[in-house]
């Protein structure tokens, strides 16, 4: 597969940006930014210089040969370089820095993201887009195996095995290496038990029972996901509510393949089930990387009564007010369409839009009905998540390189 232009946000000045290893963020940064000066921290004599020094780095500065930009590669590796990033930011208008990481959790502690806030900001790196692939989307596939660019990349058969050794490296080298994590067949045990939560309230009780840990180490567990970037919440859309709503986010990991490699399958698994659950995560994977990667211009959750009528997801902002279900099926039946139906019975101002398994796009009782791979394709960054489907503009990104 050849490279694929990528939307991800840049700045014309410092910034953080925060992705999963794998996500492409290093190639992202050798195609943005061919001049810069590159510290790798993942390199082991690189690091072991500026863990004795940090220091170091403003000596770099002052020797560099004629460019303004800085990339230093898994900042949280050394964080005390962040001190050192302040100060020059202040003293060296003009300098850019370009900070990478994988793992939010050593730089919380350190206090040094809060201490950057104003001087550089935050963007995010996701795993591929429909649209950045291009004709070399499937769905099918992207299903199996996620979107992770490490991946993808791989032959198809070998796809596979890449993802297993991906997710055994994330738990030796960021578990074991940060030191969090006591006891790794507990949190193997764990991982398996948090699979079946993708796209649901987490039950952090019935995981600890299944997990043979204590609530309170739960709790740790999901902490430590969230700080990797392994995982992300959807809060509940709430906005004027006019009915009891729940009141807890739902979870899921940031890429389907993920969810796949980690999700158990045996005979009392229906596969439906599964390939639901990677369908919505799917989908999700791709609202939260559009509006990363347009500003963040939307508020991203989902809307669920007390009684049980849901909405997958809700995309509330200045120009877009949409209700999106989704549904691993070919076939529609009318219960399918019960919960936009009650959501837009409260909120008569939003878009409804159901996404399927079929390969026609139809209206229904005013809900559109459009097939997942076209509506995944659609989703432009910058551009309302609904253009394709408006009448007036097809999609930008299908089948194009």
């Amino acid at each position: 597969m050849k490279t694929k232009s990528r939307a991800i946000l840049g700045s014309s000045r410092s910034f953080f940006l925060f992705g999963p290893r794998g996500t492409g963020k290093t190639t992202w940064l050798k195609e943005t930014f061919p001049d810069a000066v590159v510290i790798d921290l993942l390199a082991p004599s690189v690091r072991r210089r500026f863990l004795v020094q940090p220091e170091r780095l403003a000596e770099i500065v002052e020797g560099r040969n004629g460019t303004d930009t800085f990339v230093i590669d898994e900042v949280q590796r050394v964080p005390a370089l962040l001190d050192v990033v302040h100060e020059l930011i202040d003293t060296k208008p003009g300098l850019r820095f370009v900070l990478t990481g994988s793992s939010a959790r050593k730089l919380k502690r350190s206090g040094n993201v809060d201490l950057l806030g104003g001087r550089a900001v935050q963007r995010f790196c996701h795993p591929f887009l429909a649209c950045e692939m291009g004709k070399d989307f499937s769905l099918p596939r992207a299903l199996r195996q996620g979107m992770i660019p490490l991946v993808v990349r791989q032959p198809e058969k070998e796809a596979a095995d890449i993802l297993q050794t991906y997710l055994d490296l994330y738990i030796q080298e960021e578990v074991t290496t940060e030191g969090v994590v006591r006891n790794l067949d507990a949190f193997a045990r764990f991982l398996e038990a948090a699979s079946f939560s993708h796209g649901s309230v987490i039950s952090a009780s019935g995981i600890a029972r299944e997990s043979g840990v204590k609530r309170s180490t739960v709790d740790g567990y999901f902490a430590i996901l969230r700080d990797m970037l392994l995982t992300a919440r959807l809060p509940v859309f709430a906005k004027r509510a006019k009915r009891a709503l729940v009141a807890h986010d739902k979870f899921y990991f940031f890429d389907a393949g993920v969810f796949r490699a980690l999700r158990p399958a045996g005979p009392l698994d229906r596969p439906s089930e599964i390939d639901g659950a990677a369908l919505e995560g799917l989908v999700f994977q791709h609202l939260r990387a559009w509006n990363d990667y347009s500003g963040a211009p939307d508020f991203l959750g989902y809307w669920r009564t007390k009684a049980g009528v849901e909405v997958d997801f809700v995309l509330y902002g200045e120009k877009d007010f949409a209700a999106i279900e989704v549904k691993n099926a070919a076939t529609l039946h009318p219960s399918d369409f019960t919960g936009l139906k009650s959501f837009r019975e409260d909120y008569p101002e939003a878009r409804t839009l159901l996404l399927y398994r079929g390969e026609t796009q139809f209206l229904r009782d005013g809900i559109l009905v459009v097939p997942a791979e076209k509506f995944l394709r659609s989703l432009v960054p910058g551009r309302p998540p609904l253009e394709a489907f408006s009448g007036e503009a097809a999609s930008a990104c299908a089948g194009t390189d």
